[in-house]
């Protein structure tokens, strides 16, 4: 039996079972440890159970036990929320990893796609068309939990956010419908989905719009970290033709094999640049960032698109300290703070990652989709790995104190990187009116808040449901 809050009815697993086509998975199952395990490494928590979802009928099933019993409710795609929220503890996770069905109009360059793909198989089976969707950086993430957050990717520049190619989703909301939400049909929640994360019910398939994307010039391009080659990259990235998107890895040069030895373990540039149509104007963009200075490394080549996502380590699951924020400039001082906090860092992996906006994602109107920081100039994202549980308060403390440090105007952050850091910094990623809005909408479709295991926006007081 299923454990259930008190005054609820005790589950059967027999009869859950019986009751659904995918598999339901509980702790005497010995795949159990294997399959509750997500991405970040200082989550560890136990559901009761974990059903392995084979279609949307499964998950309308799962959504409304999870109402009727009171039971917790965890969504999981790819699993790499920073906070853990693609499990629960106690309660039961709807896991989407076998949702996998994608169907591609090359013609019409759209895909239907189901949230239990990765970004990175996404992308191999739409660049045997010549196409692709931007998504982040990270192969092994899931496309249900990036094309809602907001998805900042190697496309950005180009073609904007994942979510401004969201053109349709099939969604199961609290009370257990299967809605289809597009501009036209539930435009409010078509709205909140997109950059709202989670928050209003379980997307099971996306339409997503595909750009021609064939052979692009990428890779990786290592340049020595002193202030002025941080600044001036920032400076070139910013001045560069929207084709060209950048992620440039502040951090100590890593034991690579491209990298030479007496530069492992000194700050570097580790960064990756992409420009979306290659040949020569690509080169012609690069060349800037070759002439900052002498490059440790240069990999950047004409390459298929998919070869951005490098292999991933398997069993890699990082006990990390994060931060997410936005800056509106990074000039030599900013650069220099940059600098000294990192060499002043005392765990064994301190990272700032610096992603160059602009361009078409600040086309866009703020008040389009729910993801409102359009006009930010760089996003910056702190990272302090460590192995000792009893470091985590020391390095939490020291990303809080260096995200004040770099901050000038409104902080901002993107919800697809918070970690757990409470009311007031979700509502950084939703400010002023997106705030309001969201939890107005909320409040229609999700007037308990099941859907609260995610970057939450409570429901707003005297709504009327959908």
């Amino acid at each position: 039996m299923l454990s259930s809050p008190p005054h609820s009815p005790a589950i059967s697993i027999p009869q859950l079972q019986a009751d659904l086509n995918g598999r339901v998975i509980t702790p005497d199952d010995p795949t159990y440890d294997e399959v509750r395990t997500v991405f970040p490494g200082a989550v560890d928590r136990r559901p009761a159970a974990i059903v392995r979802v084979a279609d949307a009928s499964d998950v309308s099933r799962v959504v409304s036990l999870a109402r009727e019993t009171g039971l917790e409710l965890a969504v999981r795609s790819g699993g790499h929320s920073t906070a853990g929220h693609g499990v629960s503890e106690g309660g039961i996770v709807v896991d989407l990893r076998d949702l996998r069905a994608l169907e591609i109009d090359p013609e019409r360059r759209t895909a239907w796609a189901e949230t239990g793909l990765t970004a990175g198989e996404y992308t191999v089976a739409a660049a045997r068309h010549g196409l692709a969707t931007g998504f982040g950086d990270t192969a092994s993430v899931g496309i249900g939990g990036i094309s809602l957050a907001g998805g900042v990717g190697f496309l950005v520049r180009k073609h904007g956010l994942t979510i401004d190619d969201l053109l349709a989703a099939e969604v199961v909301t609290a009370d257990g419908r299967l809605l289809r939400v597009d501009a036209d049909t539930h435009p409010d929640l078509f709205w909140a989905i997109r950059g709202g994360g989670g928050n209003f019910g379980v997307a099971t398939r996306l339409e997503l719009r595909l750009h021609e994307v064939d052979t692009i010039v990428g890779g990786p391009l290592i340049l020595p970290a002193t202030p002025d080659v941080i600044a001036s990259f920032i400076a070139a990235a910013e001045a560069a033709p929207e084709e060209l998107s950048t992620i440039a890895n502040i951090m100590p040069a890593p034991p690579m094999p491209f990298v030479p030895s007496e530069h492992h373990g000194r700050l570097v540039v580790m960064a990756t640049l992409a420009h979306s149509e290659g040949g020569e104007a690509a080169e012609r963009a690069v060349a800037p960032f070759r002439a900052l200075a002498e490059p440790i490394a240069d990999l950047v080549r004409p390459m298929s698109y998919p070869e951005l996502y490098p292999p991933e380590q398997e069993g890699f699951h990082p006990v990390a300290a994060v931060r997410t924020t936005f800056v509106d400039s990074v000039d030599r001082d900013v650069a220099e703070t940059i600098v000294d906090r990192l060499h002043a860092a005392t765990a064994p992996m301190a990272a700032t990652q610096l992603r160059v906006l602009g361009g078409a994602m600040a086309r866009v109107s703020a008040d389009a989709t729910a993801f409102a920081h359009r006009e930010r100039r760089v996003m910056v994202n702190l990272v302090a790995m460590y192995e000792r549980s009893d470091e985590a308060a020391v390095q939490e403390a020291w990303v809080t104190d260096f995200a004040a440090a770099l901050r000038h105007g409104e902080a901002g952050a993107y919800a697809g990187f918070l970690g757990d850091e409470g009311e007031a910094r979700v509502r950084q990623a939703y400010p002023g009116s997106t705030w309001e809005r969201l939890a107005a909408i909320k409040a229609r479709y999700d007037p308990t808040n099941l859907f609260r295991l995610n970057q939450n926006v409570p429901p707003a007081a005297g709504a009327s449901p959908a």
